[in-house]
C-alpha cells in the first residue's frame, strides 16, 4: 500500500466521509478573490479575516516545505429535527463542538500516518487557522463551491465540516476538478431573506443571518434586519435547506454530533427562562457557547419581538 492509499484508508477508518489530496502551492486566484471580498467590506466586523493574508494563500508559510494538502470532509447532517415551534438553531450546532470532536481525530490521524511512513512535519486544521479550506477541497476533487458559498459534493450535498492537513510529504494528487453543477439554479439566492447571497458566488457576510447571530458582538442587531430572520436564533441553514443537492444528504454516524437534548426540545419559554448559569452548564461543549449568554438573549429578543 502506498502512502497515499494508506492515508485515504485511515481517513475512512477514523470516520471521515471523503479524503482528497492536492499539491501544496500558492493559491493565487483565490488570493485575488479574497482581497476583492475584503476590499468590499463583506467581512463586516470580522476583522480577523484581514489578518495573516499570506498564511491563507500559501500553505508553505503555515508548514515550511509543505508538499501536500489533505482535505477531509465529515458529515454533520442530523437524523433528528428541532421542535418546529422553537427558535431555530443551525444543524452544525446540534451536537458537541465540532472543533473539539475533529481536532482529536486529526491528532490521531497524524500519529497513525507517522507510525506508518515515518516522521514528518505537518499540521492539522479545522476552522481554527487562516486556511482556505473550500479552495483546497475543490483542488482535490471533492466538490465545487456553490452560489451559496458552500462546498457541494454531487453525491452527498453540503452538510460537511472541512478539515485540512498540511504536510511536507509528496503524495499522489487528485487533480480532477469537479464540474460546477449549480447551473442556472438560483434557489439559494432567492431564498436568502437578507439578500446576503450575491451573483458570481459572492457572499456579503455582513448581511448573513449567521453573522448577526454568532459573529456580531454589538448589543443590538440593526433595525433594518427586523422581520428577516425567520426565527433563526443561532446560525442559519436556509441556503443549504433549499439547495437541490442536499436531497442526497444522509444522517451522520459521528457520536460526537449526537444532538444535545435541550437543542432539540427547548421551547421558546425554556430559552426565555434560561439562566446564565444553566446556559454555561448545558452548552459548555456546544458551538452555541460562541454567541455567549448575552448574545443568545439578544438574538431571542430580536426575533421574538
Amino acid at each position: 500500500m502506498t502512502s497515499t492509499q494508506y492515508i485515504k484508508t485511515i481517513a475512512t477508518e477514523l470516520g471521515f466521509d471523503f479524503c482528497g489530496i492536492a499539491k501544496a502551492e500558492v493559491l493565487n486566484e483565490d488570493a485575488r478573490r479574497l482581497e476583492s471580498w475584503l476590499n468590499k467590506g463583506f467581512h463586516g466586523s470580522m476583522q480577523y479575516m484581514e489578518n495573516h493574508f499570506d498564511l491563507r494563500t500559501n500553505p508553505q508559510v503555515l508548514v515550511p516545505g509543505a508538499k501536500s494538502v489533505v482535505t477531509l470532509l465529515k458529515n454533520y447532517y442530523p437524523s433528528q429535527e428541532q421542535n418546529p415551534l422553537a427558535p431555530k438553531i443551525s444543524k452544525y450546532a446540534f451536537g458537541h463542538d465540532y472543533h473539539e470532536v475533529i481536532k482529536s481525530q486529526l491528532h490521531l490521524f497524524l500519529q497513525k500516518i507517522k507510525n506508518q511512513i515515518g516522521d514528518f512535519n505537518g499540521r492539522g486544521f479545522v476552522d481554527s487557522a487562516p486556511v482556505l479550506e473550500r479552495a483546497w477541497a475543490v483542488k482535490s476533487g471533492l466538490g465545487w463551491v456553490g452560489k451559496n458559498g458552500n462546498l457541494i459534493n454531487k453525491n452527498s450535498g453540503s452538510f460537511f465540516f472541512i478539515a485540512t492537513l498540511i504536510i511536507d510529504v509528496a503524495l499522489d494528487y487528485d487533480d480532477v476538478m469537479v464540474k460546477d453543477y449549480c447551473g442556472t439554479c438560483t434557489k439559494c439566492i432567492d431564498a436568502c431573506p437578507t439578500e446576503a447571497i450575491l451573483p458570481n458566488k459572492e457572499i456579503n457576510g455582513s448581511k448573513c443571518i449567521s453573522f448577526f447571530t454568532i459573529e456580531l458582538k454589538d448589543s443590538l442587531i440593526p433595525n433594518n434586519m427586523n422581520g428577516k430572520f425567520d426565527n433563526w436564533m443561532f446560525g442559519c441553514d436556509i441556503c443549504q435547506d433549499v439547495c437541490p443537492w442536499n436531497r442526497f444528504s444522509k444522517p451522520n454516524a459521528e457520536k460526537g454530533f449526537e444532538p444535545i437534548h435541550e437543542v432539540l426540545n427547548f421551547t421558546w419559554n425554556d430559552w426565555d427562562e434560561l439562566t446564565e448559569e444553566n446556559f454555561k452548564t448545558i452548552f459548555k461543549n456546544s458551538p452555541i457557547k460562541r454567541s455567549k449568554f448575552s448574545g443568545i438573549k439578544r438574538n431571542l429578543k430580536f426575533i421574538g419581538g
